[in-house]
């Protein structure tokens, strides 16, 4: 079985509603249909009814049973706007523009649902940018009490694969933070620690990449991976966690027997966190299109509420499958 097919299981049990606000796509509203027919999750589209039902019935595309809201006619609208207004007027944010904003913009919208209860997370991104989609969350529902940082991951499953858990990884961060520093690092593996036991269920093994072998190069961005490592180890110890790490040591078996023969981590990570933004999406991209692999991603970690983004590339069964996982992070 197919790992999002296990998360969509999990998924089912959990009775978690979600929102997808770009409902003028049609692969939104393929990916509601795929959704609510599978049964794993229940879809909020945010849009004007009419609009919505004419897009989807002109493309065959069945979204009965999907709610609805319009930010027109909702009952709510006011109260959305009046707690909107309140979160952002010390940002310089009026009631007017406060009020056009969430009457007009489905993303800060579908927050305020979230935020208020209405919904329990939101997938976006088929559409809006990644900087809009994040932007949007960040504002409303800001960052995770118990958090750090807000980071990003794509969980992989890589087929025929005997490395990582049976060929599942995650990878992170390959979407959002730039040039993390050595604490951030840090922050990202606990995050990834406790993102891929929550949706594998198995003991994260966590290798903290880098051109480097445990000194075999004297670099500073070498120097900045080992202290990544040395700060993880001290603020999160229960982490099975080790580095520096070339990727080959990390994954493979034999070439940890002779690069890095007492690490603990060595030859058999699943976690994977990339020195930067630019070698961590250079991996992912590169593992899903010479391995094969399907690359789910890139999901948040570390905001209060979960927010996903998606690839402007995305297909509805993409999107689906980020449903489930969002539904799976809100448990």
């Amino acid at each position: 079985m197919k790992i999002i097919d296990k998360i969509k299981e999990q998924a089912k049990n959990l009775n978690k509603t979600i929102i997808l606000p770009e409902s003028d796509d049609i692969r939104t509203l393929k990916a509601s249909e795929i959704v609510t027919k599978e049964g794993f999750a229940k879809v909020i589209l945010i849009g004007n009814v009419d609009n919505i039902n004419k897009l989807a019935t002109s493309n065959n595309v069945n979204i009965s049973g999907v709610e609805i809201i319009d930010p027109v006619t909702f009952s709510d609208t006011e109260k959305l706007v009046s707690e909107f207004y309140e979160l952002r007027k010390n940002k310089g944010m009026d009631l007017e523009n406060a009020n056009k904003i969430i009457r007009e913009n489905y993303l800060y919208f579908g927050n305020m649902l979230v935020k208020l209860g209405y919904a329990d997370g939101l997938v976006a991104g088929a559409v809006n940018s990644s900087a809009n989609v994040l932007r949007a969350a960040l504002q409303i529902l800001k960052t995770a009490p118990n958090s750090k940082i807000v980071s990003s991951f794509f969980l992989m499953e890589v087929p025929n694969c005997e490395y990582g858990d049976n060929g599942i990884f995650i990878y992170s961060d390959c979407g959002m933070v730039q040039n993390p520093t050595s604490e951030e690092l840090a922050h990202i593996a606990n995050s990834s620690a406790q993102s891929f036991k929550k949706l594998v269920g198995n003991d994260p093994i966590i290798a903290m990449l880098s051109h480097s072998t445990f000194g075999s190069s004297k670099h500073p961005d070498v120097d900045k991976v080992t202290t990544a490592v040395d700060l993880a180890k001290n603020m999160y110890p229960e982490l099975i966690l080790d580095g520096e790490l070339q990727f080959d040591a990390a994954v493979v078996p034999k070439v940890a027997k002779q690069k890095a023969p007492n690490s603990s981590v060595a030859g058999k990570a699943n976690v994977l966190v990339f020195p930067d933004l630019d070698s961590g999406n250079i991996a992912y991209k590169i593992t899903e299109r010479l391995a094969k692999a399907n690359a789910y991603g890139p999901i948040t970690q570390g905001i209060a509420k979960p927010v996903n983004d998606l690839s402007r590339g995305c297909n509805e069964e993409d999107i689906a499958g980020v449903v489930a996982i969002t539904c799976v992070q809100c448990d």
